[in-house]
């Protein structure tokens, strides 16, 4: 599907004013007495080949992007932060506008020199924008002349910035929006044999149409996390006091089923690390089974199980991993998704890692290098994989008649 997708190769930009939506919703540093500080650039850094490129194209830029979730106006929501943090990273200045839309924007626009760049402030401060408002589509094309979108971790959204903008504007799609695609559709639909799936996190009932797909797509679906208890209550096993809302039983019952007649083998845990739930950083033990004593809850897998899917991991063609194994920002409930993390490090076999605290975890673990592809999507990863369509990836497509 990528060869029907347009790109900014089909996009003429040389001293045109380019609307890019990118993702910059980035953790900031409120700690100290000083104004905001961005506090995780990653999102920055991924928008930067498009922003580059599009620069010594010749393009006179206009950036926007949400931050947060505002309610309205709200100067802790400004995205100057990140107009500061990109002007660092490019060495050039990045002006910021007043507002998101207006004749004191479109002015500024229009005094953009070739490789410029002008940020929006956050889209979100707009009225209409996650409403994809007709007025406020029309107010965002009237500040350029092309759209590109390159925050596929907005993708799954139908809102002005992400889709309504790009019926109104020749549109394409920006070099990370490309390369999440691949990636991801070549899980879907040229996967390396075996295909093995690590899917770890909480609350099987957001997750349950991705463990369906891939009880189709993969050779082995490994669960871990706070997802796993449902698996395991729904098999009759005693959960304790880990996280087991009633709500997941019902799906995690029908994915068993499903299992049972699927080529896929599913792994769950077989053993785990437990905690005090009322204390959980004073107390843990490990348990050689998945029968949890009352007053105790699984905070992660433990070593056999780490085992036993780093061992598939190691004899994979292609790895797809979303969600930790458990409490990793809690040191002594690390091991499992260090495991993961690890194994995946050393395969040789591509990898694709996705979701926001799957991320964060293997960047802790300093294997952020060693990962094929890290993901900047949470909720258009999974819609991805689950085979629904994405409003912003479909605005992108070319059309019959040829490129716009």
């Amino acid at each position: 599907m990528n060869d029907e997708l347009m790109t900014i190769d089909d996009l003429e930009v040389v001293g045109r004013r380019v609307l890019v939506r990118a993702d910059f919703n980035v953790p900031l540093d409120r700690s100290g007495p000083e104004a905001p500080r961005v506090a995780d650039d990653t999102r920055i850094r991924a928008a930067l080949e498009t922003i580059e490129e599009l620069r010594a194209r010749g393009a006179r830029l206009v950036l926007v992007s949400h931050l947060g979730r505002p309610k309205g106006p709200d100067p802790a929501f400004s995205m100057r932060p990140v107009a500061d943090r990109l002007a660092e990273l490019t060495g050039a200045p990045v002006t910021l506008a007043p507002a998101v839309v207006g004749p004191e924007v479109v002015a500024l626009t229009h005094r953009l020199c070739p490789g410029e760049m002008l940020m929006l402030e956050n889209v979100r401060f707009a009225p209409g924008e996650t409403k994809n408002d007709p007025d406020l589509v029309a107010a965002l094309a009237e500040l350029a002349d092309a759209y590109v979108n390159d925050a596929f971790g907005t993708a799954h959204r139908a809102h002005a910035s992400t889709e309504g903008v790009a019926h109104a504007l020749p549109s394409a799609a920006g070099r990370l929006m490309e390369r999440e695609l691949r990636a991801l559709r070549e899980v879907v639909e040229q996967p390396e044999r075996p295909l093995v799936a690590i899917l770890g996190g909480a609350k099987v009932s957001d997750k349950i149409g991705v463990v369906e797909r891939f009880l189709d797509l993969a050779d082995v679906l490994c669960i871990g996390g706070a997802m796993a208890f449902p698996f395991l209550a729904a098999q009759g096993h005693s959960v304790g006091a880990s996280l087991c809302p009633e709500g997941d039983l019902e799906p995690a019952r029908r994915a068993l089923t499903k299992a049972a007649h699927s080529r896929c083998r599913l792994e769950l845990p077989q053993d785990l690390r437990l905690a005090d739930p009322q204390d959980a950083g004073a107390q843990s033990r490990l348990l050689d089974g998945v029968e949890v004593p009352d007053g105790w809850s699984g905070l992660d897998i433990g070593p056999r199980t780490a085992e036993r899917y780093a061992a598939a991991i190691g004899a994979a063609g292609m790895v797809f991993w979303n969600g930790p194994m458990g409490r990793f920002e809690l040191e002594p409930f690390a091991a499992g998704t260090r495991a993961i993390a690890e194994a995946i490090a050393s395969t040789l076999a591509m990898s694709v890692v996705g979701g926001g605290e799957t991320v964060e975890a293997v960047r802790s673990f300093g294997l952020d290098g060693c990962v094929t592809h890290l993901s900047t999507g949470g909720g258009a990863t999974l819609e991805l994989l689950e085979g629904r369509e994405l409003p912003g990836v479909q605005t992108l497509m070319r059309s019959p008649v040829g490129a716009r």
